[in-house]
């Protein structure tokens, strides 16, 4: 399931690449494509600490400067959309786990199940799911596509704090 960056091929993709990173933030996708007389360049931008407003005038302003700077690279005019992973954005990274924690999941098993659970910790191998009030373990090559659900609510108190013990727990047996 977890899948390496996308590379588009596109010489524009490394300069908007190292522009969005010196806002500190990451390139999660760079799409390009023409409307009409211009070129569309969408940017999708994350990061650990989330993603506001102010964030993305920030990488705008450094996205637009750069392809400026490399004007060549871009064949006419465009128009530039910068924004975040939308809520329905599959978790396709460990990353996207990790910013995740705690949000409830629905994860299409490879076995043709499907789980519904709260994210506890992850790793580079899988994720710790609270499903059906017990934690289980599940690596991601046992997942095929998982989103998070979006709840209205604030997550159950008990469920947050089997969470927290788990990483009490995992980080004592370190």
């Amino acid at each position: 399931m977890i899948a390496q960056p996308a590379n588009t091929g596109s010489p524009i993709e490394p300069v908007i690449r190292d522009a969005v990173a010196g806002t500190g933030f990451e390139l999660e996708e760079l799409e390009e494509m023409r409307a009409g007389q211009r070129w569309l360049i969408r940017v999708i931008i994350d990061s650990d600490t989330g993603v506001g407003l102010d964030d993305i005038t920030t990488v705008s302003r450094a996205v637009s400067l750069a392809l400026d700077q490399h004007a060549e690279l871009v064949a006419g005019p465009y128009n530039l959309e910068v924004s975040s992973p939308g809520v329905d954005r599959p978790l396709t990274h460990p990353r996207h786990w990790r910013r995740n924690r705690l949000r409830l999941v629905r994860a299409a098993l490879a076995d043709g199940g499907e789980l519904v659970g709260r994210i506890g910790d992850c790793d580079d191998e899988g994720v710790t799911l609270l499903a059906s009030g017990s934690l289980r373990r599940v690596r991601y090559a046992e997942l095929c596509r998982a989103v998070v659900e979006v709840e209205f609510r604030q997550p159950p108190a008990a469920e947050l704090a089997a969470l927290e013990g788990a990483r009490r727990q995992d980080l004592e047996e370190r």
